[in-house]
Parts: C-alpha cells; sequence; structure tokens
C-alpha cells in the first residue's frame, strides 16, 4: 500500500464547444452536464477539494453552485487545440497543495461515486509503482482491421504491420486484444507533471470501466444516446443534492 495522500478532483469545462453546443451546462436529465461529475466526486468522499478549470465565467458559477471551487482559465489554455498539460499546470499552480490529482470530465456523466473510489482504490494500491491511472475500454474497432489512403495512388494500405496470415482477414476473436482510452478517469502523482511534462508519465495502470461508466459525450448523436438511457434509466445518474432544480444558477 502507497503512503496516505492528498488527491483533489480537477474537472475542465471550457466554454466552446463546436460538436455539442455549451455541453458542459447543457441540461441532462434536468440538471447541467458537469453536475452530474461534480456530484460523483462528492459523494465518493476521497478529495481535497473538487475544482472547476474553465474560461467561462457562467460555467464557473454554476459550477459554485453545484459545490465546486472554482479556477478560471486563461484563454490561452481554452482554445481547440490547447493540450490538457496547460490548464493542468495552471490549476495545480493555482490550487492548494496536494499529492495527486484525478481528472473528471464532465462529458462521462455515468461515472458514479463508486466507479471514482474503485479507480482511486486501485490507483492507491499501485501507490509508487505507477506513474498515472488511465481509463480503457475493448475496442469496437480494431486497428489490425484500419487502413491508410494515399491519395496520390488512391490506394490503401494496412495501418499496422501484419502478420503472415493479416489481421484484417481474420476474425475478431483471433486478434490480439487492444484497449482504447476513454474519458472518463485519468489518477497521476502530480510530480508525474514535473517529472514527464504530461499527465500520463511513463508508467501507467490500466483502469477497465464496466457497463456504461466510459460512455463519453462527443457530439450530437452521443447526447441524444445519453437522453435514451436516462429516460430508460434515471438512476444511471447520481443523485445531486446541490444547485437549482432547473439547473440553473
Amino acid at each position: 500500500m502507497t503512503e496516505a495522500f492528498n488527491c483533489v478532483a480537477l474537472i475542465p469545462a471550457r466554454a466552446e464547444s463546436k460538436r455539442v453546443k455549451d455541453k458542459n451546462i447543457r441540461l441532462l436529465g434536468g440538471k447541467p452536464l458537469m453536475a452530474w461529475t461534480i456530484q460523483a466526486a462528492d459523494e465518493s468522499g476521497l478529495f481535497k477539494d473538487i475544482v472547476v478549470s474553465s474560461d467561462s465565467d457562467e460555467i464557473l458559477k454554476i459550477a459554485r453552485d453545484y459545490g465546486a471551487t472554482t479556477i478560471k482559465r486563461p484563454e490561452e489554455y481554452a482554445t481547440d487545440t490547447s493540450p490538457d498539460i496547460e490548464w493542468l499546470r495552471h490549476a495545480i499552480g493555482a490550487s492548494a497543495s496536494f499529492d495527486a490529482f484525478a481528472l473528471l470530465r464532465p462529458t462521462s456523466p455515468f461515472r458514479t461515486a463508486d466507479t471514482i473510489r474503485r479507480a482511486y482504490a486501485e490507483f492507491s494500491e499501485a501507490g509508487r509503482a505507477i506513474d498515472s491511472l488511465r481509463a480503457v475500454e475493448r475496442v469496437k474497432q480494431h486497428p489490425g482491421k484500419m487502413w491508410l489512403h494515399y491519395p496520390q495512388t488512391n490506394l490503401i494500405a494496412p495501418l499496422l504491420l501484419q502478420p503472415e496470415y493479416p489481421w484484417h482477414s481474420s476474425q475478431m476473436a483471433a486478434l490480439p486484444e487492444v484497449w482504447v482510452q476513454n474519458a472518463s478517469m485519468e489518477i497521476a502523482w502530480t510530480d508525474t507533471i514535473k517529472r514527464y511534462g504530461n499527465q500520463a508519465g511513463e508508467v501507467v495502470a490500466p483502469f477497465f470501466t464496466e457497463g456504461h461508466e466510459g460512455f463519453d459525450i462527443n457530439d450530437e448523436h452521443d447526447w441524444k444516446a445519453a437522453e435514451m438511457l436516462v429516460a430508460e434509466d434515471p438512476d444511471l445518474l447520481p443523485p445531486v443534492r446541490k444547485g437549482g432544480s432547473d439547473g440553473s444558477a
């Protein structure tokens, strides 16, 4: 077991979203999308603080209404191409001292307090033997069946080097297991950023999400799917005890 440590939840919620307009504060199940992540983090009982980083005063106001601490993100760290490391460094520098952080994106509303506790326990058990832990799930589209297109010749070639009997002509069950990251969970030691310049480091443990825990809202199709899931089973979303009943602040 690792030594006792302080951990903070960091929730990114920038204003601009081209694929799903205002997604972080758009209502899902009657509450702003980010409210579900704030509540799950609070319900887990694990964090020294729950911090929302945003370039939007409106988003920060709503986040405070749901019980989060807020940090105003500089505009240059909130563009479509801004890497996570920029806002993470800013949030870490503006926050109180802590040993580790959990990056919880609002676009995974079905990540529960139990999900977070399970990931935290695995990270804690691994301790300093790892730099970070990242949520992953089995791929639905295997990279062994992916191709590159070369416009000059209008030909395609496999993305990956192929074995003697090519993967692109094999059954999925015969292919090596491949896992893809999802957006629901990252936990890392704070000094991982200082040592490697990113939040992953070199030694990364998997956190295998289950069911809808890793569901991520990236576009309108995903949003409609999330609404259908909530309509079928409202208990997929954690209870929210703070904030206005209509999601306004």
